[in-house]
């Protein structure tokens, strides 16, 4: 898991550079693949994916992650990482802190672990113990 764990890294780095060059070296790029932002509705396809990561670089000045609760799992062709994006960015001249819950899936390839699938939604409550 080690390599899964390092491509979801990948992943992450290239968010917080706001860099779509790294971005696009993260995802696989065929139709299958899909995205789901907070409060977006479903992106279907790699042209898809790399327009709203466009925009959301172009809107955004600073994107800093710390990640807690990180977990990869696998089977096969196919890993998953599930964990919590603690998030502070300043869009607009704006300033916020988030909790963001996320599933990134990922699948092996020829050049190694590509993103496929990533899902973030907002942490709206604490689950009960």
């Amino acid at each position: 898991m080690k390599d899964v764990e390092e491509a979801n890294a990948r992943f992450y780095r290239a968010f917080e550079a706001l860099d779509l060059r790294a971005m696009e070296e993260v995802w696989a790029h065929g139709e299958h693949v899909k995205c789901v932002h907070p409060g977006w509705p479903l992106l279907t396809g790699w042209e898809a994916v790399r327009a709203s990561w466009e925009a959301i670089f172009a809107n955004t000045q600073e994107m800093s992650f710390t990640l807690t609760d990180v977990r990869a799992a696998g089977d096969g062709d196919l890993a998953w990482v599930t964990c919590t994006e603690n998030i502070l960015s300043e869009t607009n001249g704006r300033v916020g802190v988030t909790s963001i819950l996320a599933t990134n899936l990922f699948e092996r390839s020829d050049g190694g672990w590509r993103m496929v699938h990533h899902h973030a939604s907002h942490v709206l409550g604490r689950a009960a113990s």
